[in-house]
């Protein structure tokens, strides 16, 4: 069983506690009553996307009926309430992170863009030949190609932690990797492939002893680990509003304020500045000046009800249903005939990653689909993870708050069939 060490689970009832109703949370999913090909469906798909409750749904669209009009720039009463909401929803950001500041949330398109943001404008001022930068081997391509640009221009380096073979960070190695050189470390708090919790806070401390700053893409972490970005000790944490039960094309980079504030602006345009002329322009204070241009404003104020839709469930009984879930899955998995699971970690939340004898992923993934059954299959984008692991692709399913025993029981009848056809 592999299970976060916090875990509890609940084997008799087929639910995680008593407080967590998740037949009543499914029905604030309108999506999760879709029948692909006249089958129930079993989303297991919800670290590529989580799917969006009702609340978020109601938010969007009477934005645009109620309250559309350009933040921060009119007196009118429109841009007054579309002012109002999105820096609501900042406030939210703050309280959700546990940033000791507001000024302390900058809104990105994403964890991508938060990623890129901050090796565009901390990275490029502070690396340069012979620099280093840190990650480690389970990273996702966005926590990987952008530091590669970097290196390349500046003529840093990139070095690379190991994992064990069940997915775990080798963190003595990882110490033994940071030196005087290196100037940054960008680790993941939840692997996308391998559900991997890594030891934030130990690595924070570890990296700020050498006086390097650390990174952490959270995207995975967000809709199940309570985030407290000063008890981790992390200089910038970013997020997805759509991993979260948000829209997409929108996010939050946190980051520590005296190091925003010495920050170069990331884009030039609209709302990030002061003043502009001809000869010279004064940039605006953080978070603005790196929230240039038209924001995504009805992304903001989805991304605001979502927050508001984790913060208010029992973050306890959720998790204790999640570990429940993972632990429920990974054993009826182990049962099935030529089956091994990819990333067996101590420390795991909500993926079953998985390769099948005999049977290309993507097979896999398309013979499930006809049954109703949604997972990832591919790499990931994770390629260099997959090639430690000697592999080129795997099955992927993944939990969430609306996830249910049964669908793992779907995943488990939908891999007979596939071993059916494959004989």
């Amino acid at each position: 069983m592999v299970l976060h060490p916090d875990s509890s689970t609940s084997a008799d009832t087929g639910q995680a506690s008593g407080r967590f109703d998740v037949e009543a949370m499914r029905e604030q999913f309108p999506i999760l009553t879709v029948r692909p090909y006249g089958k129930p469906l079993a989303y297991l798909d919800s670290a590529a996307t989580s799917q969006k409750p009702q609340a978020v749904i109601d938010a969007m669209s009477p934005f645009f009926s109620r309250d559309n009009a350009n933040v921060h720039r009119g007196v009118h009463y429109l841009s007054e309430r579309a002012t109002e909401a999105y820096e609501g929803a900042r406030v939210k950001a703050q309280g959700f992170l546990n940033a000791s500041e507001v000024e302390e949330i900058v809104f990105t398109s994403g964890t991508t863009g938060a990623i890129n943001l901050v090796a565009e404008t901390y990275g490029a001022a502070h690396l340069g030949e012979g620099d280093e930068v840190l990650i480690t081997e389970m990273e996702h391509h966005s926590n990987i190609v952008p530091w590669q640009m970097l290196c390349e221009r500046t003529g840093a380096q990139l070095r690379v932690a190991p994992i064990s073979d069940t997915g775990e960070l080798l963190v003595d190695e990882l110490k033994a990797l940071i030196g005087e050189r290196t100037k940054l470390v960008a680790i993941t708090h939840v692997s996308n492939v391998l559900g991997t919790v890594n030891p934030i806070r130990e690595v924070t401390e570890i990296a700020h002893a050498a006086g390097a700053r650390v990174l952490v893409d959270g995207a995975q972490a967000a809709p199940h680990l309570p985030i407290d970005v000063q008890a981790l000790g992390c200089d910038f944490y970013a997020l997805s509003g759509h991993k979260m039960y948000g829209p997409t094309g929108i996010g939050v980079l946190y980051g520590r304020r005296e190091l925003l504030e010495e920050m170069p602006p990331y884009q030039g345009g609209g709302d990030m500045i002061l003043s502009v002329s001809f000869e010279k322009t004064v940039y605006n204070n953080a978070p603005y000046k790196f929230e240039a241009g038209t924001p995504n404003l009805v992304g903001v104020v989805g991304l605001g009800v979502a927050i508001d839709f984790l913060t208010g469930l029992d973050r306890e009984a959720l998790a204790a249903h999640e570990h429940d879930l993972l632990a429920y899955g990974t054993e009826a998995l182990l049962l099935v005939p030529g089956l091994r699971l990819v990333g067996t970690a101590p420390a795991k939340q909500s993926i079953l990653s998985f390769v099948l004898d005999g049977v290309h992923p993507h097979d896999i993934g398309t013979i499930l689909d006809r049954e109703g059954v949604a997972i990832r299959t591919g790499h990931h984008c994770a390629q260099p993870l997959l090639s430690r692991l000697g592999l080129s692709a795997t099955a992927r399913a993944s939990l969430a708050c609306y996830s249910t025993r049964a669908e793992i029981d779907a995943l488990v009848a939908g891999l007979e069939t596939v071993q059916e056809a494959f004989g």
